[in-house]
């Protein structure tokens, strides 16, 4: 009874979060324009959104991943990708010589003061969400070889 108890109260918080509006934390472009979440939602109706920093190597490896097949995934959801740096203002200026080296193909935002990170409650990188329609939908933390593939297949999921 107490594990259904618990699987009870795991699966309600996850309902509830998914109906949770998204954080009006100001993001920023690396071209200086500003930006939310609620914005970039309102532009397309499903996206990937992915929080990592310069010095995670787990998040440089799953945008590395995702980055291979992006296009396909394009191609068969029409989905968006920003990839939000939280690097702060020491390490910001890291950002757009790793992004030209890397040659990702999604967009990059900065979240230099953690507010967005903050809002949505993020205690460690990557974290990776599916937003559709303008809700949270998926959320993942952390990064293994092959979660890419289970992403897509969330991403299908609500395509």
């Amino acid at each position: 009874m107490k594990k259904f108890f618990h699987i009870f109260l795991l699966t309600l918080s996850f309902n509830l979060y998914a109906q949770e509006n998204l954080p009006s934390a100001e993001i920023k472009s690396l071209n200086g324009d500003t930006t939310t979440l609620q914005e970039i939602s309102k532009k397309n109706d499903l996206i990937v959104v992915s929080l990592w920093a310069t010095w995670c190597v787990p998040c440089k490896n799953e945008l590395d991943a995702i980055n291979d097949v992006y296009v396909d995934w394009q191609d068969e959801t029409n989905v968006k990708l920003y990839a939000i740096s939280v690097d702060d203002s020491r390490t910001v200026s890291r950002v757009k010589p790793l992004v030209n080296g890397k040659a990702w193909d999604f967009d990059i935002l900065l979240d230099t003061n953690n507010d967005l990170k903050r809002e949505l409650g993020a205690s460690t990188v990557p974290l990776t969400l599916i937003i559709k329609n303008g809700k949270i939908v998926y959320r993942h933390s952390g990064y293994t070889p092959g979660a890419e593939d289970v992403l897509f297949d969330e991403i299908k999921k609500h395509s």
